[in-house]
């Protein structure tokens, strides 16, 4: 007997497949637009076709027909083909113009960076981006980011809906576990393209989503999206454009620096992710009270995690690790940025820029938000910025970037909440050290 003709409870896999599909090609009354609403999609008929389509190869290519249930449930081509729709909207070409203020204000920068920062520069020139080349840049860093989170999550609602099915249902729910994983890897994806093609509008340079692009580390800019940022600024565009080379590139030495940087955030997520459930009493009273024409109540629930059970101790232990992490090297970056642009006029005044934008929900607060729901403090970030600030006055700057060579090495959230405790370990160090090489010189009579 063929396994997909095999009746469970009633319904054969072959059935409950076509019944999945016929929903989908809205066969069975459910209005399309409607599930496009719930998972934050335009009602365009093109989209809405394209996606209905993806999620039917989704169906095809789920557990039913053999797949390896190792490999990712998240649907990449579908996300990827979402975020460079949106990007794609309303992208322009790179002005000359802005391509040569760029090489010039990276030419100034990578001069007065050398002199704020012990960490030697790049030796790859800034890639200059539209939003749709943004899109394909960033992709492979949102796998790997999305990737623990997005399998977590379809799989725990898999077995959410095998667990607490009614009894006539178990059987046949059980046997087509891998098609229910596809699916919502496939919705998990439209939410996540979504988003990402949203940001392609808001990002102005590489490592403004808090890591880097690019594996072998080099600068990158979205001129369209920073001629727009710096279009707003009351300052000579000149002046904008030298900061913003300067911030980008000094986040880019620093993960070329400290190679085990990106891997660092990247596992955190997957900690976090690891330990994601399904809360039973939500999902019953969602459906309970759930009105089919009141569709943003179920968005709202998608979009917000509200199915996601509390977080444990040790989830709650990697989010605080990622934010103490990403606030460490954005104020590396901002002290950094602070001392390289002294000479600039109205530093301060675009310093003060960047950080508003940043505390209204940047891309970085929108990365990390959509994917774990991990909000950036404004206050940590301060803090962290004062603790590299006072490191660097009291030992300078070679003590405080050698802080980046080692995991083991960097600060820490104690150390960012009482700075003095740790610049007093640094200090002491430096002399017990500074005894011992004198002690060998000595010895060796080399005085």
């Amino acid at each position: 007997m063929n396994d997909n003709n095999e009746s469970n409870g009633g319904m054969s896999k072959d059935e409950f497949e076509a019944f999945m599909k016929a929903f989908l090609a809205n066969q069975n009354g459910q209005d399309p637009e409607a599930l496009a609403e719930a998972i934050g999609l335009p009602k365009d008929p093109a989209a809405l076709a394209d996606l209905l389509k993806h999620l039917q190869n989704a169906m095809g290519a789920s557990g039913l027909s053999g797949a390896n249930p190792g490999e990712s449930g998240v649907n990449w081509q579908l996300a990827a083909n979402q975020a460079k729709t949106v990007a794609g909207e309303a992208s322009v070409a790179i002005k000359d113009s802005t391509r040569g203020a760029l090489h010039a204000a990276v030419s100034v920068g990578s001069l007065w960076l050398n002199a704020a920062t012990a960490i030697s520069e790049l030796t790859s020139e800034p890639k200059l981006q539209s939003r749709e080349l943004w899109v394909a840049d960033a992709m492979p860093l949102f796998e790997d980011l999305a990737n623990p989170v997005g399998n977590r999550m379809s799989t725990a609602l898999s077995e959410n809906l095998t667990q607490n099915a009614p009894e006539e249902l178990a059987s046949i729910l059980g046997s087509a576990t891998g098609l229910m994983k596809s699916a919502g890897g496939a919705l998990f994806a439209v939410q996540l393209g979504q988003a990402i093609g949203k940001m392609s509008s808001q990002v102005i340079s590489g490592g403004d989503i808090g890591l880097p692009l690019f594996k072998d580390q080099r600068a990158a800019f979205v001129p369209q999206n920073l001629d727009e940022f710096v279009a707003g600024l009351e300052v000579e565009p000149d002046q904008a454009y030298i900061y913003l080379a300067i911030r980008e590139m000094a986040h880019a030495r620093l993960f070329k620096h400290s190679k085990w940087l990106r891997d660092a955030v990247v596992s955190q997520i997957a900690k976090y992710a690891s330990e994601i459930t399904i809360d039973n009493d939500r999902v019953t009273e969602m459906t309970q009270d759930f009105d089919p024409n009141n569709m943003d109540e179920l968005r709202e629930a998608l979009e917000t995690g509200a199915f996601i059970a509390d977080r444990t101790q040790d989830q709650q232990q990697a989010l605080d690790n990622i934010e103490t992490l990403l606030a460490l090297i954005e104020g590396w970056v901002d002290v950094v940025t602070e001392e390289s642009t002294k000479l600039l006029p109205k530093s301060a005044a675009i310093g003060e820029a960047v950080r508003r934008r940043r505390a209204t929900g940047g891309p970085a607060e929108l990365t990390f938000g959509t994917l774990v729901g991990l909000e950036l403090r404004p206050r940590k970030l301060r803090e962290a910025t004062a603790l590299w600030r006072e490191i660097t006055n009291q030992l300078g700057i070679e003590k405080r970037d050698d802080l980046w060579n080692h995991p083991d090495l960097v600060p820490t959230a104690e150390d960012i909440a009482d700075p003095h405790a740790l610049i007093s370990r640094l200090q002491n160090s430096k002399a017990e050290n500074e005894d011992f090489d004198q002690a060998l010189r000595d010895l060796l009579g080399d005085n």
